[in-house]
């Protein structure tokens, strides 16, 4: 703490001075010893002067018995994937107890580079939070994408020293990684210092120490108890993932109770999780309720949503009820159900923010699909092997499957029987590359669904059993400059515009949410397995870091360590 900070509150510790608020008759979690504390919480200036039985204030609030944890922290996420602006999605989380966001800007980077990330540091500045941007490290995630920008070590070094950057963001090309990409490492050497997160689904053991040794510190990839264990047991901390499309907490968490293990190194995080998820269920503070109905000590839990985090990225002064930390807090019910009362930031309830106040983005913000109209011929796909490689979309998670389905050989493969077709379309240059591929496991009938929201390179994303139904869909993602749109038999039956950087919107959440319900709800009258949300999973299927098979503007793609490339119809 600063001097002349220290100057001012001591008088207020020493009880010198009244506090500006005193949060009587509160049972306290305590992140360092695992107590709970009977007493009450004197507050000055936002910041926690101390946990005492006999403080006075200026205001004194009677919690009656209810609970009081740090506010909650979100390890990793992305806020463009959010489809609103980030100052709505922050403010939203916030009420259901986060207070404290680590972001990884790539997906604005991906698309509008140095320009993107600067849009999500300005819309977050006077949020009723804590938000903190990790440098994104792989844009674009691999050499074979195609997307917006290139963002290199010497793109990074005007970001360096601001104290809203906490390190270097998820590193998706494992391969510059394990080959020692001087890029790469360039990009290494300007955090060193600081956090460097990973992205490391599927290594080897051998890949994994090597991963490490390299100087990963995180990883939030982990889909199953055995590899976040083999992940811990190298020094990497684990964020347990549980958002919108992936859901790997269950799984983890179980592991975890099973074998008693310690969660010091464990954190929780949601990567992707939207505006309707949250409102319905909660942020960060549903994956403490989940775990501990798995049976994870309540305590436990907590701290991989507090002190676990912010220990990791060393943000002293968040994370516990103690002298000298921000007064972020939740209140809330009991130790089970975690019903939230009041969350505060700064020693103010967040109910007091108001609306989010939006900042006007750049022209080019909202100008980043290019493509010329597209026809039915352009997403032709002629069958010429003996074997085709499908993608096999799998239940609930964003890994695919390497089907191999033998077809009778034509000049333009007909979706039949479950088998649909999937493209990928470049939007950023105008280059025409189109890539097509078969997929199985979607379902919709008689139409096509698009995004523009395309993990990492955010091309456009298209999936559907005809091919004038797809044309139709791009360009009608192209005609509102980015979003989500459902084609029935032909015609559009409705778009959500995403057009900021084709990624957000600044409408407000209750027209996305009426619009992006409307949609879904037709989505799986057309067929759509209800094991799939329809836009969040298809945004998964062009990111080439994640096996099996994924489809890009360049063609059908095989993501395995042992064989990758692009693979022939």
């Amino acid at each position: 703490m600063k001097y002349e900070q220290f100057k001012k509150l001591a008088p207020a510790a020493l009880g010198k001075v009244k506090a500006d608020i005193i949060f009587e008759n509160c049972k306290t979690v305590d992140v360092f010893t695992g107590e709970i504390v009977n007493g009450n919480i004197a507050i000055k200036d936002g910041v926690i002067l101390g946990v005492s039985k006999s403080v006075k204030g200026k205001k004194h609030i009677n919690l009656k018995g209810a609970y009081i944890a740090p506010g909650l922290i979100d390890a990793h996420l992305h806020l463009e994937s959010t489809m609103v602006s980030p100052a709505e999605l922050v403010g939203t989380a916030a009420k259901y107890g986060t207070t404290t966001f680590i972001v990884d800007p790539h997906e604005a980077a991906n698309v509008s580079g140095a320009d993107g990330i600067n849009y999500i540091l300005e819309q977050t500045e006077k949020s009723p939070a804590n938000v903190f941007v990790m440098m994104p490290s792989c844009v674009p995630a691999t050499d074979i994408d195609d997307n917006g920008c290139m963002f290199a070590a010497n793109d990074m070094y005007p970001f360096v020293g601001n104290e809203r950057i906490l390190g270097l963001g998820e590193v998706m090309d494992g391969d510059a990684v394990l080959n020692a990409d001087p890029r790469m490492f360039a990009k290494f050497a300007l955090f060193d210092h600081l956090v460097i997160d990973g992205h490391a689904p599927f290594l080897t053991n051998r890949m994994l120490s090597t991963y490490k040794l390299a100087g990963v510190d995180t990883d939030h990839e982990a889909s199953s108890f055995e590899y976040a264990l083999e992940e811990v047991r190298r020094g990497i901390h684990v964020h347990v993932r549980e958002g919108s499309a992936a859901h790997n907490l269950d799984d983890i968490v179980s592991g975890i109770v099973r074998t008693g293990i310690d969660t010091e190194h464990f954190s929780f995080c949601t990567d992707d999780k939207h505006i309707e998820d949250i409102i319905r269920e909660g942020h960060i503070v549903y994956n403490v309720r989940r775990a501990v109905e798995l049976g994870l000590d309540p305590i436990k839990a907590i701290k991989m949503a507090t002190i676990n985090t912010a220990k990791c990225y060393g943000l002293k002064t968040l994370g516990a009820i103690a002298p000298g930390y921000q007064a972020d807090f939740i209140i809330f019910n009991n130790l089970k159900d975690f019903k939230i009362i009041d969350v505060y930031h700064k020693g103010k309830s967040v109910k007091e923010a108001g609306e989010p106040k939006l900042k006007k983005c750049k022209p080019s913000l909202r100008k980043t699909v290019r493509i010329d109209k597209l026809s039915a011929e352009d997403f032709t796909l002629p069958i010429r092997a003996a074997e085709t490689h499908v993608i096999g979309m799998e239940p609930r998670q964003i890994t695919t499957k390497d089907l191999h389905v033998r077809f009778p050989k034509t000049d333009n493969f007909v979706p039949h029987d479950g088998y649909l077709k999937m493209a990928a379309v470049e939007r950023h240059h105008q280059t025409g590359k189109i890539g097509v591929a078969v997929t199985k496991g979607y379902g919709i009938q008689g139409g096509a669904i698009a995004s523009s929201v395309s993990h990492d390179s955010h091309n456009i994303i298209v999936i559907g059993d005809n091919d004038e139904d797809i044309a139709i869909a791009v360009n009608e993602i192209a005609r509102v400059q980015g979003g989500y749109t459902v084609v029935k038999n032909g015609k559009v039956y409705e778009t959500l515009p995403l057009p900021i950087m084709g990624l957000m919107t600044d409408v407000g959440f209750k027209e996305v949410d009426k619009k992006l319900k409307k949609m879904k709800a037709q989505a799986y009258k057309m067929g759509v397995s209800k094991d799939f949300d329809p836009f969040i999973t298809l945004s998964f299927m062009a990111l080439t870091v994640i096996p099996e098979l994924r489809v890009t503007p360049r063609g059908l793609y095989l993501v395995t360590e042992s064989k990758k490339g692009f693979l022939k119809q």
